[in-house]
């Protein structure tokens, strides 16, 4: 594909901090100056503060005399997607009210929470109030740019990339997340090692994958990782640390978000303590995220100058690569289709993905260390349960994607699982599809 001028979608835009990340990111590459950036909110006030925004990014970032980007503001989503060759998802559906939700609820029955956007009963009723979005999204990109590239921010990545695919037919679609990213930059500035020159591979599922290699000019870095690791007791006071001693390989997540994901931290007074594990951290996050806005649509209407900064995000990257033939790898989340061969082919894995001119290309890695599949297949178990209740009309499936969830099983029993859920469904209710607003009882 080579394209000149090349459509690029914005669904949620007014997730005004993170679309200015990704504006200041496509703008560094000179030949995505001249795109049609096409923003779409239905929230009138946040879409023209991202209007405004692009308009400052464009002209800070757009050499004088070249060529500029166009940008559009559409309440209208089909208006937004028409002709677009790529469409980014940032949508979050119910905002910091529904996130707030999805930690005090379970609080009260005592389960603890940290992020609570990607597993977890939090993750799960994050996702049945996406999909009803992500559905009717996958139908207008259908109908109106079938070969658009939707490149998915919004989590819980792997169940919204595993719902897309299957409730949409959709196959140009890639989840995209930053954490292998972060992570190799993290444990080289550990390590004392230019990030540049590292190499590394990495698989398993978005949010718990798995630093299979790790090289600097050809030598194993593990072993310079362990030592420090044993001389540093601090080290070994966080959890992915403590899960890397145990297992073998390093998860690409951070600390207090691996914790949700398994059954051996956030229920033990005495682990939160030795691993200084935040419960609720996610709030001060949304607290922030509300107040950064806030400064931005204030300095857009005073007329002062933004901040401009690029993230590194891997959908610029995908979108250059593919629009001038730029080969390059990236970190992708996409149908398994025998990508990994010990986790189900029905779930979505975090994979090394070539992206050129041909598009984006997955991996094969082949078989995952015995105990990191073990993990990452619970993961994908319970993924699929959610995804279930939505594509047949099942509220059963929601409690027993609960039951199976590693984190909530360790902390509550079956009935108290079933009640929390049958209050989450109250809470959510209007957001969620008719069929799964039904309460159960025990």
């Amino acid at each position: 594909m080579t394209l000149t001028h090349p459509k690029i979608a914005f669904i949620g835009a007014g997730s005004v901090v993170f679309t200015q990340g990704l504006l200041a990111d496509l703008f560094a590459f000179p030949e995505l100056r001249g795109a049609h950036i096409a923003l779409h909110d239905i929230d009138t006030e946040r879409l023209a503060t991202a209007e405004g925004a692009a308009h400052h990014i464009a002209e800070r970032l757009t050499a004088p005399g070249g060529p500029a980007p166009r940008v559009t503001a559409h309440v209208e989503r089909r208006a937004a997607l028409q002709d677009a060759d790529f469409v980014i998802n940032i949508v979050q559906v119910g905002m910091g009210e529904s996130t707030r939700t999805d930690f005090d609820v379970p609080a009260r029955f005592g389960l603890r929470q940290t992020i609570a956007d990607t597993l977890g009963v939090g993750g799960i009723f994050r996702a049945l109030r996406t999909f009803p979005l992500l559905k009717s999204l996958g139908e207008d990109i259908a109908e109106v740019c079938p070969d658009a590239w939707l490149l998915n921010y919004t989590n819980p990545m792997a169940m919204n990339v595993q719902y897309l695919t299957r409730a949409t037919g959709l196959t140009r679609v890639v989840g995209l997340c930053h954490s292998v990213y972060w992570t190799i930059r993290d444990l080289s500035d550990l390590l004392g090692v230019p990030h540049q020159e590292v190499t590394y591979r990495a698989a398993g599922v978005n949010h718990q994958a798995w630093v299979l290699r790790l090289e600097h000019g050809g030598t194993d870095l593990y072993p310079r990782l362990d030592a420090l690791i044993a001389e540093d007791p601090q080290l070994r006071r966080r959890v992915r640390v403590d899960m890397y001693r145990r297992l073998g390989y390093y998860p690409t997540e951070t600390s207090e978000h691996s914790a949700e994901y398994v059954p051996w931290y956030l229920h033990h007074d005495s682990e939160i303590e030795r691993l200084r594990l935040p419960v609720g951290a996610y709030l001060g996050i949304v607290e922030e995220n509300v107040a950064e806005y806030g400064r931005t649509r204030d300095a857009l209407a005073a007329g002062e100058p933004l901040t401009v900064e690029g993230t590194m995000e891997y959908a610029p990257q995908i979108i250059h690569s593919i629009t001038t033939g730029t080969p390059r790898t990236v970190y992708g989340n996409v149908p398994n289709h025998g990508l990994i061969d010990n986790l189900p082919a029905t779930g979505t894995v975090e994979v090394p993905c070539l992206v050129d001119g041909l598009g984006v290309q997955p991996t094969r890695v082949g078989a995952l260390p015995a105990q990191c599949a073990a993990l990452n297949r619970g993961y994908l178990s319970m993924n699929e349960l959610v995804v279930r209740a939505a594509m047949e009309d099942d509220p059963r499936s929601v409690r027993q994607a609960a039951m199976a969830d590693p984190a909530t099983a360790a902390a509550l029993p079956v009935e108290r699982i079933w009640d929390l859920c049958d209050d989450m469904v109250r809470a959510h209710a209007d957001l969620l599809q008719p069929s799964l607003r039904a309460t159960l009882g025990h």
